[in-house]
C-alpha cells in the first residue's frame, strides 16, 4: 500500500469521515483500474461489483426516474462509486460511463463487505451521513413546497409567444431583448396598452441564464398600500422577494402602485435594499437584501420610479409596424384555428390592406381579438374579406365611402389613357389656342363672341359649382398647365443635357401664397378697371399671361411648380376643395407596410398593378395630404400604386377643416380677399345704393373705390373678431371678480367655467368659417351671367362669325327663376357658414354669436348687391 493512497483518501474523498485505521485497510485491498473513454464502468439495476474511487479523469452518472426522465451528473476525481448501494445492499441506481480515459481504485464487493463486517463504525458513520443528508432533504422539500404555494398565484411558466415580424421596430426589439437578457440590470418596459409588455418581460427572464429561477407577475393596483404582500412583515409571513430568491419580479403597470409603495419600490431599484413590515411603529427596522430581478411595466412615465431604472425598451404600437400586421394576422389564424380543429383560413388583400390603414389603439391584443371575431364570424368560409373586419375603421376612414369599390368601370376609365392625356392633348390643348385666337380677332362684346361668353358665363359658374362636388378636377385639365409642360418637354428635346430646377421648398411654402395672393388682387383690380368681362381681347391677354407664367415656371422647374405655388386660379381652386365631398387619398397603413417604391409620388417603371408614371406633378403623396389643396385629381397615383392603395372617396364635404387643418396666412389673406371680390363685382350697384356720385371713367377715383370695396369686407370680419373677443375678456373679468368677492355660486360658476374654458379661438383658424359663404357668394353673382347668358351660346357663336343667329334655340331662366337661386344659395351658405364655424370652434353657439351675425350681415349685403338689383 501507498502511504499516498491513505492521505489522498483522507484529503480528496468523502471517504474522509472514517477513521484512519478504516481508511488503511481500504486502502491495503485496493486495485488500481484504468477504465477507457466511454467505456460503461456501472450499469443501472444490477448488483454493484465493487467499490470505485476516482482517481484521474472525469465520469458522467446517469440516473432514470419514475417518469422516465433522464437525470446526468459529472463526476469529478475524489468522487466515490457504489458505497451506498453497498452498504444498503441494493442494486446499483444509476449508469456510470467514462467521459475521458479515468484511473479508479477498486475494492471488490467481498473484500469490502469483510472490511464493513470488521469495523462497525463504517456502518454507523454512513448511516448518519444519510440520515443528516435525509433531514436536510425533507426540511428543503418543506420549504420548496411553502415557497411553491407562496408564488404559485403569481408565478409565469412559460412564454407566450416571441417577437413576430420583420419590420426595422420588430428587429430593433428583438435586439433589445437579447441586450437585457445578458445582463442583471432592472429595466422599464415602456409602451402602450394592449402590446404585452408582460411577454416581453417574460423573454427577457427566459433567455437570461437565470431561466430556471422563478419569474412572477405582480399587478401594481393590487399590492397592499403597506407592502407586506411584497417586503413581509418582521418576525411573521415572508414576502414575495424573500420567496422569490434570485428569481424574476415583474411589476406590471407601476402607474398605479399606491402612493405609499413608491419610495419603497424606488429603494428597492436604487440599492436592492428593503424593509419588511412592523406592526409596531417603534421597533426598530430591519433591512435585507434582495437578489432578485426587477422588470417594471408601465404605460404612463412615473419619474420616481423611471429614475431608479438601468435600462428602458420602449415598445413601438403596432400603428407604426404595419409591415408586420401580415405576418401577426397570419399568426393569430394558424394559432385559432389549431386550438379550434378547423383548416386554416386565409386573408384577402383588401381586408388585409384596411386592417393595414387601421391605428389600432388596443394595439397586438385588438388586432388579436379582431381576428378571433373575424374567424368565428366566416363560418366555414376559407377566406376571410374585408366585410368581416367591419370595425377596423380609423376615424380617418368614418363616413367615407371608396366610389371605386362602387364603380369599377370608373376605376378603369381614370386609370386609363383618355383621363387626363387624351383629353388634355387630344381636346384642351386645341381648344384652348382657338379659344384665345376668337378673343383676339373676333368681335370684343360677350354678346357677339362666343369665347367670351363661355370664358364668363359658363366656365366660371361651372367651376365655381364644382368645387364643393369635385375639388380642384378643373386643374386636371387645366390649359395652362398643359402648355407648361409641352415647354417642360419641349426644353428638355432641345437641351437634352440641361436638368430642371428642383424645388426650393421652404421659401416657396413662405412666399408662394402671398405671390399669387398679389396676382389676384390685379387680376381683380383689372377686370375692374377695364372691364374684362365685356372686352375680349384683355379677357385674351389675361389669360395668356397665366399660361406664360405657367411655361416660364415649367421651363425652370420641374413638374408643375406654378401650379402649385403661384398660379393665382390654382390658389383660388385648392382653396374652395376644401369644402370638397370627395377627396383622393392613400391609405396610409398600405403604403407604410408595403410600398418601398413611391411610385405615386417619385414615379418610375411599371410594377405589378401600377402604370409607368413621372410621378405626382405636385410632389405631394397622397397618404400624407391634409386636405385637398395640393391635390389636382390628375389620378396620377391611382395609376402608378401597385397595392390598390389609393382611393377617391365620398366624404363629408369639408371635414378636415375641423380635424387635421393646418391653417395658413396667405390662405386668410386670399380667402378675405376673395370676399372683397363679390363686393368688386357690383360696384357700380354699391355706388348707386350709398347714393356715391364718383365719376368711375376716371382712373383713379375708380382704383381708390375699387381698393377701399375691397378692403372694407376685410374690416368687417376683423371687427366682428374684434367684437368676440372683447366680449370674451369683458365676461372673463366679471367672473374673475366674482370668484375674488367670494360669490361664484351656481351661475356665476357656470359663466366662469365657460367663459375661461372657451377662448376664442385664434382668427387664422376661425376665419375659415367664412369658406362656404364666400364660395356661395360668388356663385350667386355669376348665377346671372350662368342662367342668363349662357344659354344664348348658339346665337352668340354664329354672330362671332358674323352670321344670323336669328331662329337659334336660346335656353335663358326667367329674372325671377334668377334671383331665386341666387337668394337660395345665399341662405344655404349662410346655414353652412354657421356649421362649419360651430363645428371648428368647438365652442357653445351663444360665445360665437358675434360670428354668426357677423355672416348674416355679410350675406345681407351680398343679397342687396346681388340678388335685389
Amino acid at each position: 500500500m501507498s502511504p499516498d493512497l491513505l492521505i489522498w483518501l483522507q484529503e480528496r474523498t468523502a471517504l474522509s469521515v472514517l477513521s484512519s485505521e478504516v481508511l488503511n485497510a481500504i486502502a491495503q485491498v485496493a486495485v488500481e483500474r484504468v477504465i477507457p473513454a466511454n467505456e460503461r464502468l456501472v450499469v443501472e439495476d444490477t448488483d454493484p461489483e465493487a467499490l470505485y474511487i476516482l482517481q484521474q479523469g472525469r465520469l458522467e452518472s446517469k440516473h432514470t426516474n419514475s417518469t422516465s426522465s433522464v437525470w446526468a451528473t459529472s463526476l469529478l476525481p475524489g468522487s466515490v462509486i457504489n458505497l451506498q448501494e453497498l452498504i444498503l445492499e441494493q442494486p446499483v441506481q444509476r449508469t456510470v460511463t467514462a467521459l475521458t480515459e479515468c484511473h479508479l481504485w477498486a475494492v471488490a464487493t467481498a473484500e469490502f463487505q469483510q472490511i464493513v463486517g470488521q469495523y462497525p463504525e463504517i456502518f454507523q458513520t454512513i448511516s448518519r451521513q444519510l440520515a443528516q443528508e435525509l433531514s436536510q432533504l425533507t426540511s428543503a422539500l418543506s420549504y420548496e413546497q411553502e415557497r411553491a404555494i407562496a408564488l404559485r398565484p403569481y408565478l409565469v411558466t412559460k412564454v407566450k409567444r416571441g417577437i413576430i415580424g420583420t419590420s426595422r421596430y420588430a428587429v430593433r426589439l428583438r435586439q433589445e431583448i437579447r441586450e437585457a437578457a445578458n445582463n442583471q440590470k432592472s429595466i422599464l418596459i415602456f409602451g402602450e396598452p394592449g402590446l404585452e409588455k408582460d411577454n416581453i418581460a417574460t423573454l427577457i427572464h427566459f433567455s437570461s441564464p437565470q431561466r430556471r429561477q422563478p419569474i412572477i407577475k405582480v399587478n401594481c393596483n393590487l399590492l397592499q398600500t403597506s407592502g407586506a404582500d411584497l417586503f413581509g412583515r418582521v418576525g411573521g409571513k415572508p414576502g414575495l422577494l424573500e420567496w422569490l430568491g434570485e428569481g424574476t419580479l415583474v411589476l406590471n403597470n407601476t402607474q398605479e402602485l399606491p402612493v405609499e409603495l413608491v419610495p419603497k419600490i424606488a429603494q428597492l431599484l436604487q440599492t436592492g435594499t428593503y424593509q419588511p413590515i412592523s406592526r409596531s411603529e417603534d421597533a426598530p427596522e430591519v433591512t435585507r437584501t434582495s437578489k432578485a430581478r426587477i422588470l417594471a411595466i408601465a404605460e404612463r412615465t412615473q419619474p420616481a420610479i423611471a429614475r431608479c431604472i438601468g435600462q428602458t425598451i420602449k415598445v413601438p404600437p403596432l400603428r407604426v409596424r404595419k409591415a408586420d400586421i401580415k405576418a401577426l394576422v397570419e399568426y393569430y389564424i394558424s394559432l385559432y384555428t389549431r386550438s379550434e380543429g378547423l383548416a386554416k383560413s386565409k386573408i384577402a388583400p383588401e381586408a388585409l390592406r384596411r386592417l393595414q390603414s387601421y391605428d389600432f389603439p388596443g394595439n397586438l391584443k385588438e388586432l388579436q381579438s379582431l381576428v378571433e371575431r373575424a374567424l368565428v364570424q366566416s363560418g366555414e368560409e376559407t377566406e376571410l374579406t374585408e366585410e368581416i373586419f367591419w370595425s377596423a375603421q380609423t376615424k380617418k376612414k368614418q363616413f367615407r365611402v371608396n366610389v371605386l369599390n362602387i364603380y369599377p368601370s370608373l376605376r378603369r376609365f381614370l386609370r386609363s389613357s383618355w383621363y387626363p392625356d387624351r383629353i388634355n392633348y387630344g381636346f384642351t390643348l386645341w381648344f384652348f389656342a382657338f379659344i384665345v385666337i376668337i378673343l383676339f380677332v373676333g368681335p370684343q362684346q360677350r354678346d357677339r363672341n362666343f369665347a367670351l361668353n363661355m370664358f364668363w358665363a359658363w366656365w366660371w359658374p361651372l367651376v365655381l359649382l364644382g368645387f364643393p362636388f369635385v375639388g380642384r378636377l378643373w386643374c386636371a385639365v387645366c390649359p395652362f398647365m398643359i402648355y407648361g409642360e409641352v415647354t417642360q418637354k419641349l426644353s428638355q428635346w432641345l437641351f437634352p443635357g440641361r436638368k430642371l430646377k428642383q424645388w426650393h421648398r421652404e421659401p416657396a411654402e413662405k412666399w408662394g401664397g402671398w405671390f399669387l395672393f398679389g396676382l389676384f388682387t390685379l387680376i381683380f383690380l383689372w377686370e375692374e378697371l377695364w372691364n374684362l368681362e365685356n372686352t375680349a381681347y384683355l379677357s385674351s391677354c389675361l389669360l395668356l399671361l397665366i399660361t406664360a407664367g405657367a411655361m416660364i415656371f415649367s421651363a425652370i422647374f420641374e413638374r408643375r411648380f406654378w401650379c402649385r405655388y403661384l398660379c393665382p386660379i390654382g390658389g383660388m381652386n385648392g382653396l374652395f376643395a376644401k369644402l370638397s365631398m370627395t377627396e383622393l387619398r392613400a391609405q396610409q397603413g398600405t403604403c407604410s407596410a408595403e410600398c418601398t417604391t413611391y411610385q405615386c409620388y417619385k414615379g418610375g417603371p411599371q410594377k405589378g398593378e401600377g402604370m409607368e408614371t413621372n410621378g405626382c406633378p405636385l410632389y405631394s403623396h397622397p397618404a400624407q395630404l391634409e386636405d385637398n389643396r395640393d391635390c389636382v385629381l390628375c389620378m396620377t397615383c391611382l395609376k402608378a400604386c401597385p397595392h390598390r392603395s389609393v382611393e377617391f372617396n365620398l366624404r363629408p364635404p369639408g371635414i378636415e377643416l375641423w380635424t387635421t387643418h393646418i391653417p395658413h396666412s396667405y390662405e386668410v389673406a386670399l380667402l378675405l380677399l376673395l370676399l372683397g371680390g363679390i363686393f368688386l363685382h357690383r360696384l357700380p350697384e354699391i355706388q348707386t345704393s350709398l347714393g356715391l356720385r364718383i365719376d368711375l371713367t376716371q382712373f383713379f377715383p375708380h382704383l381708390g373705390l375699387s381698393l377701399l370695396v375691397l378692403l372694407v369686407p376685410t374690416g368687417f370680419v376683423f371687427v366682428v373678431y374684434g367684437l368676440m373677443r372683447s366680449l370674451f375678456w369683458m365676461r372673463s373679468y366679471v367672473a374673475q371678480s366674482r370668484i375674488s368677492r367670494r360669490r361664484s355660486e351656481a351661475l356665476g360658476a357656470k359663466d366662469t367655467k365657460d367663459f375661461l374654458r372657451f377662448k376664442p379661438k385664434p382668427f387664422v383658424e376661425l376665419v375659415y368659417g367664412y369658406l362656404p359663404l364666400i364660395l356661395g357668394g360668388s356663385l350667386a353673382h355669376y348665377l346671372r351671367l350662368g342662367l342668363g347668358e349662357a344659354g344664348r351660346i348658339l346665337p352668340v357663336t354664329f354672330a362671332t362669325f358674323g352670321l344670323s343667329g336669328a331662329g337659334l334655340p336660346v335656353v335663358v331662366a326667367h329674372p325671377a327663376v334668377i334671383a331665386f337661386l341666387q337668394g337660395t344659395t345665399l341662405i344655404f351658405s349662410v346655414l353652412l357658414t354657421v356649421v362649419l364655424t360651430q363645428k371648428i370652434a368647438r365652442q357653445p353657439f351663444r360665445l360665437l354669436l358675434p360670428q354668426h351675425l357677423g355672416s348674416v350681415i355679410i350675406a345681407a349685403s351680398i343679397w342687396a348687391i346681388v340678388v335685389g338689383r
